[in-house]
């Protein structure tokens, strides 16, 4: 799938290309061999009335790759009712996690924590985000199929937000850097503030809960990152 917010703006029809297309392609397999199917959404509610926001809470995608995310959402819950096609819906809010591209911006702060040079830059510090690490959303995704019947949707994240400052403080911290911070103060088009998941419904349906704090799981693709920086 596509999944870069900001090249979701510059070609949308790419966007819905894929996620949607390449979602009907898959519901269409499933169909036909009669296999559940969890799938994996993404965060599809906008800008939130209230925190935590729960799994009912209103949906106002705000970027073209989450209007793609639920259009996809739309044609499995379709499938699900019409075809009696066991779905569950994951939407996960911010994924980080060792091997992520260079362009999202966790892994841009750690490489600029890791370089030479004396500045952390990024565009703004302001907005704050719900982490979810990679191996916690895979252990979710693997909770699903024990409740492969009819159409379920659950939140997976942290439960918590950081903001862009305080993640650079948590990877200067374990990187022990002190580098000076510069911000450009370049707000993205639409730009949510804040999200903070509801992840009650995944705990108490699936038995799931994140087990890696957000400095637990920096320190994990830290310590990947040096390896392969032999630092």
């Amino acid at each position: 799938g596509k999944t870069f917010v900001p090249d979701s703006w510059d070609d949308p029809q790419a966007f819905c290309q894929t996620n949607v297309l390449g979602t009907v392609n898959a519901l269409e397999f499933c169909r036909k061999n009669r296999i559940p199917m969890t799938y994996v959404s993404a965060y599809v509610y906008g800008h939130p009335d209230s925190l935590p926001i729960g799994e009912n809470s209103a949906i106002r995608p705000s970027n073209p790759y989450a209007l793609t995310k639920r259009l996809a959402e739309e044609a499995w819950e379709f499938y699900a009712s019409a075809y009696d096609l066991p779905v569950t819906t994951i939407r996960p809010f911010n994924v980080y996690g060792i091997g992520q591209a260079d362009h999202f911006l966790i892994p841009a702060i750690i490489s600029q924590a890791l370089d030479d040079k004396e500045e952390i830059v990024v565009k703004d510090l302001a907005p704050k985000r719900d982490y979810i690490y990679l191996e916690d959303l895979v252990t979710a995704l693997v909770a699903t199929m024990s409740t492969q019947d009819g159409y379920r949707v659950y939140n997976i994240g942290s439960g918590v937000s950081l903001s862009v400052r305080e993640v650079i403080d948590v990877i200067q911290g374990v990187a022990r850097t002190h580098k000076i911070i510069v911000c450009d103060n370049a707000a993205r088009t639409n730009e949510l503030m804040d999200v903070v998941a509801d992840i009650s419904k995944a705990g108490n349906e699936l038995g799931w809960q994140p087990g890696f704090s957000f400095h637990a799981g920096i320190e994990n693709i830290m310590r990947s990152e040096r390896e392969k920086r032999h630092v």
